[in-house]
């Protein structure tokens, strides 16, 4: 059975698209059916992660959304462009246009037609796990991409107005009864004492965490132009995807 994971987070910074692709790709590697949807229709970004733009894909979410194209039509497959053998991987990208960018942010769009083509799209490319990026904060479509979810995982900073916002995600998310849900702690100070802040975590939301990720050289170097779990597959960040992954599977 089809699982949807929505990858969420109350600021911008944290790492949640970095983390989104490489567990989704973490996935793939299980010899799954996997699909990211960039749902940060605003400000999107995730498809720099897999080096290709517009000219490559073609399709975007926006013209699922502006009734342009179906949704499927907007799903490149970008397996092979990963060089992966195992699963498969599509990508859903919203367009970076600024044009079509403005339009979202003075129109607005449907967004039950957002929830009708996520499931749709897991119908007709048979997928095993559909992960939604969503937008910082809490916009409608991220609501609905809460409300949806079997799983929401919440990526936060070791940071103090990261911790008072991801209270206000969280209290919501049980307001919309998501079925699950557990927390990343990413871009953590390797001197702070990870045991103890699990602990406070954990006891400051109720909601288990599913990892505590440093602050990595090695990530902030590859500078999102590529998928981690794939340039270092020996690396302990890769290790502690697999971990979450087994967790969120």
């Amino acid at each position: 059975m089809s699982k949807i994971i929505a990858i969420h987070s109350f600021r911008g910074g944290t790492g949640k698209s970095n983390l989104t692709a490489n567990l989704a790709v973490t996935m793939a590697l299980q010899n799954k059916r996997v699909a990211i949807v960039d749902t940060d229709l605003q400000s999107p970004g995730i498809h720099a992660l897999f080096a290709i733009d517009e000219v490559i894909t073609g399709k975007t979410l926006n013209d699922y959304l502006w009734h342009r194209n179906s949704i499927a039509d907007t799903a490149c497959d970008v397996t092979s462009h990963l060089a992966i053998v195992q699963g498969k991987v599509f990508l859903i990208p919203s367009s970076i246009n600024a044009d079509e960018i403005a339009k979202i942010i003075s129109e607005g769009y449907n967004v039950s037609l957002l929830n009708s083509g996520l499931q749709r799209l897991i119908k007709e490319l048979e997928l095993d796990y559909l992960f939604i990026d969503t937008h910082p904060g809490l916009s409608r479509e991220t609501l609905l991409s809460i409300a949806i979810s079997d799983l929401l995982i919440v990526i936060i900073r070791p940071d103090r107005q990261d911790f008072q916002g991801t209270a206000v995600t969280v209290n919501i998310a049980r307001q919309l009864q998501v079925s699950k849900m557990m927390m990343i702690v990413n871009k953590t100070p390797s001197r702070m004492d990870f045991s103890s802040l699990q602990r406070k975590v954990e006891r400051t939301y109720n909601v288990p965490v599913a990892g505590i990720f440093p602050l990595s050289e090695d990530m902030a170097q590859l500078g999102s132009s590529g998928i981690f779990c794939l340039q270092y597959p020996e690396h302990p960040l890769t290790q502690m995807l697999q971990q979450v992954a087994e967790k969120a599977s």
